[in-house]
């Protein structure tokens, strides 16, 4: 039995596939400027909120542990991430942020510049609006 979708539903999940698409490429576009993929982009991204064991890192990236091994000696080389040991577990190893990650996370947010006006035009009403959608269809209110 073939499952039709609403022609509403339809156009919704093209605009955000539309949305996701101009974001990646913004987010490739602002990595370059630091000489960083977008996936370390967003592995940095991630460790400014925190230090964070790699498993979760993939968990987050929806990858194998092995590909964040990679993105985060790719950072630590470049002086952006390290590696500690976790405080409540020496077994397991933390990725986190340098001061210099931390700045270079901070820059590469202020660079993404696909959504700014966009939003920025919408009232502080429908960007509320928005971001409560968007948290009901992720499962996150």
């Amino acid at each position: 039995m073939t499952r039709r979708t609403d022609p509403l539903t339809t156009e919704v999940v093209d605009l955000i596939a539309t949305a996701v698409a101009r974001h990646h490429e913004d987010y490739e576009n602002a990595a370059a400027g630091f000489h960083l993929t977008g996936v370390q982009a967003k592995v940095l991204a991630l460790l400014a909120t925190g230090p964070m064991p790699m498993r979760q890192i993939a968990q987050r990236l929806k990858c194998e542990p092995s590909n964040v091994t990679g993105i985060v000696d790719r950072l630590e080389a470049q002086g952006l991430a390290e590696r500690r040991p976790d405080p409540a577990d020496r077994r397991v190893k933390l990725a986190a942020a340098t001061a210099a990650g931390l700045d270079t996370a901070e820059r590469l947010r202020d660079g993404l510049d696909f959504a700014r006006e966009p939003l920025a035009a919408l009232s502080a009403h429908d960007r509320t609006t928005l971001r409560d959608l968007l948290r009901r269809m992720l499962g996150e209110d």
